[in-house]
């Protein structure tokens, strides 16, 4: 079997950021081909080493990027704590990811938004996150969270999040530890039974 070499992954890596920045700069329909491989510094043909076509890469970047939010809410996650203290480490652990990547939170939100996300494999993503859904269905047996279906929970605890973590929509406020545990607060009470 072929080992990839390093400077493969590289290139795939530069596609990613490559396509982050234009998306964000100047929208999928006008992130060509061309002008995605241009800013990555690769060939055009590169692209199709890595993916189908521009589809594929903007899909794939979107997984890629939610792959890594995943790893952030679990970076410390442990089950064995009470349920509101694994809530609050996720939800502190995805307020530092979309903080201190904001490109990324951008391309999230627009993909998000967009036809394109009907193309995504929910069941790959979700796989991704099921410790955390675990927890939260935890909760809802333990009469600790309200039993209502996960993704609303989720969209109570993240949703306001993205808005405080990114200071281009949120530049009138600067969070600070007290700030933070107030809105942390908030998206638990939204939650808790």
């Amino acid at each position: 079997m072929p080992i990839m070499r390093t400077k493969d992954e590289n290139k795939k890596e530069a596609l990613f950021r490559a396509t982050i920045k234009l998306v964000n700069e100047i929208g999928f329909a006008s992130s060509s081909v061309s002008k995605i491989a241009k800013e990555a510094n690769v060939s055009p043909s590169t692209l199709y080493v890595f993916f189908d076509n521009k589809e594929d890469l903007l899909v794939s970047t979107y997984v890629e990027i939610k792959t890594q939010l995943a790893h952030a809410l679990l970076e410390n996650f442990d089950d064995t704590l009470p349920i509101r203290d694994i809530i609050r480490n996720g939800w502190y652990s995805v307020f530092n990811y979309v903080s201190e990547h904001p490109d990324e939170a951008a391309y999230m939100e627009q993909f998000s938004n967009s036809p394109y996300s009907e193309l995504v494999d929910k069941a790959v993503v979700e796989r991704e996150f099921v410790p955390f859904g675990n927890v939260m269905v935890k909760g809802i047996e333990q009469k600790i969270i309200k039993d209502v279906d996960i993704s609303i929970l989720a969209a109570f605890i993240f949703n306001p999040l993205f808005r405080l973590a990114n200071p281009r929509l949120c530049a009138e406020l600067e969070m600070n530890e007290e700030k933070l545990e107030q809105a942390f607060g908030m998206a638990w009470d939204a939650i808790k039974l």
